[in-house]
């Protein structure tokens, strides 16, 4: 409803307006709805698979440039933090939600408006028709009391939205991180398994010219240099068959650094010559709730969907507004905000839905169902944590355990290989235990390599599992890049 308050009562609105904070605190307490409490969660006391000293330190406390120390790699993460694409796009979402969440603070306070308005028409007056203008200039204010919460609750979503686009922008960076780790060390991996190919290539070809020399001496058959040959192609196709992989893997990476494909500058060195990543234990199972990007995302993706709820149940109770104007009559333009006539206004407007009175429930229920669906997705996103750091606790555990069996078996075959090689050149082994033992020992250094690349890549994923990989202060700097248009000259291979 509403009613325009003239001057007789001009006192009481003096009185109704000093009572107005204390009636407005009072009735807060009518909000309605579920406020947001972190729900329980069934969190162990440990990891499973935990090995070594326990603490509160974790392996995630450190960041990216104490847990990879190789200086090539450091360069690469730092310019992929800068310049990758996805982290951009976080970052101006991040930028998008603020904006949003700002509109939504906004809503909670006065409205304010000026209107010009310019009549001119006719009447019918005295018997006859009067010609005229009417000129009208006033500020209008209008309030609405959020008794019941409903704009304090759309606030709070929006604020819970901008700390859930915050939290995944956080978890873009620790995949980045992550990423660009794991195509490093498959990089120098796939260099270290070509340069082995390499040699058991020169191997292979010696071995074909020592064996075409048999047989022109008559100590060995065609078949014997055909079956040489062919171990010989078999080796050079599986250098090829890296180099493609190499290829690609640049490609790969380039990608992550937010730059077009193109070879990578990298030293030429194994696998076991880089830095060894710190011995830090994982920490407790309780703090993964807190380090997490995607664990804090969950949350406050919950929050927000609990504060939609109460937002709806909040819309089915009536709208209670305060509007009022103040402003200049005048028939004469010039004399509008000179003449005698001023004219305002107070009303309180109570909207009371009705027709949509149905509608608004259903919205509850639908606010509710999505609600519990959030927490289910939250309760499943903890539980999916405590997995992937276990996964890799053990993975960590039978990798290492892998490589160190994986190295005594290269070991034992390269002195093997190196004993049957000499006994068949004066005679005593065949072509079959040469070939078997080449093979041999050619296929345990490709899995030796292999299994340092996994070593590797197992503290990268537990790294990322356990919620490190992550900077504020890079994501920041990301953000400020977002906002700006980078043009940039691709790069030739």
């Amino acid at each position: 409803m509403g009613f325009t308050v003239g001057r007789a009562r001009e006192k009481q609105i003096v009185t109704l307006r000093r009572f107005l904070p204390t009636i407005t605190v009072l009735l807060a307490a009518c909000a309605v709805g579920p406020q947001y409490s972190r729900p329980a969660l069934d969190v162990p006391e440990v990891f499973r698979d935990e090995t070594g000293a326990r603490g509160t330190a974790s392996l995630a406390d450190l960041s990216w440039w104490d847990i990879y120390r190789d200086p090539t790699l450091r360069e690469l993460l730092k310019t992929a933090v800068e310049q990758n694409r996805d982290i951009k796009i976080a970052a101006a979402r991040v930028t998008e939600a603020r904006a949003q969440a700002a509109i939504a603070r906004v809503a909670q306070f006065p409205q304010a408006n000026a209107n010009f308005d310019a009549q001119r028409g006719r009447v019918f007056q005295g018997g006859d028709y009067v010609t005229g203008a009417l000129f009208t200039a006033d500020g209008q204010v209008s309030f609405e009391l959020d008794l019941w919460g409903r704009l304090a609750s759309l606030s709070d979503a929006a604020r819970a939205n901008l700390l859930a686009t915050e939290y995944a922008r956080d978890g873009v960076t620790s995949s980045l991180v992550g990423d660009v780790a794991t195509a490093y060390f498959d990089l120098i991996a796939f260099d270290q398994q070509l340069r082995v190919t390499q040699r058991t290539v020169g191997v292979r070809q010696r071995f074909l010219d020592l064996t075409q020399s048999k047989l022109r001496n008559g100590a060995a058959a065609g078949i014997d240099v055909n079956r040489a040959d062919a171990s010989l192609a078999a080796a050079e196709a599986t250098a090829a068959e890296l180099r493609r992989q190499i290829a690609q893997t640049e490609n790969r990476l380039r990608i992550l650094l937010g730059e077009n494909p193109a070879p990578i500058t990298r030293p030429d060195v194994d696998l076991e010559a880089l830095p060894a990543p710190p011995d830090v234990p994982p920490g407790l199972p309780s703090s993964l709730l807190e380090r997490r990007p995607d664990l804090r995302l969950a949350e406050a993706s919950l929050a927000g969907a609990t504060a939609n709820v109460r937002a709806a149940k909040a819309a089915l109770y009536p709208t209670i507004s305060l509007t009022g104007s103040f402003g200049w009559e005048s028939l004469e333009l010039t004399k509008l905000f000179t003449g005698p006539t001023k004219v305002w206004s107070l009303g309180l407007d109570v909207l009371q839905p009705l027709i949509n009175a149905q509608r608004n429930r259903h919205q509850v229920e639908a606010a509710q169902a999505h609600a519990e669906q959030v927490l289910l997705q939250y309760q499943n996103a903890v539980a999916q944590a405590f997995r992937e750091v276990s996964d890799a606790l053990v993975a960590r555990q039978r990798y290492d355990e892998q490589l160190r069996a994986q190295q005594q078996q290269v070991n034992a075959l390269q002195e093997a290989s190196a004993r049957v090689l000499r006994r068949y050149e004066v005679g005593y082994s065949s072509y079959f235990e040469v070939i078997d033992a080449q093979s041999s020992l050619y296929t345990a250094q490709l899995l030796l390599v292999q299994a340092r690349r996994n070593s590797l890549v197992t503290v990268v994923q537990l790294y990322k599992a356990l919620g490190g990989g992550w900077d504020r202060a890079a994501a920041q700097h990301a953000a400020t890049l977002a906002n700006r248009t980078v043009h940039r000259i691709p790069r030739s291979a």
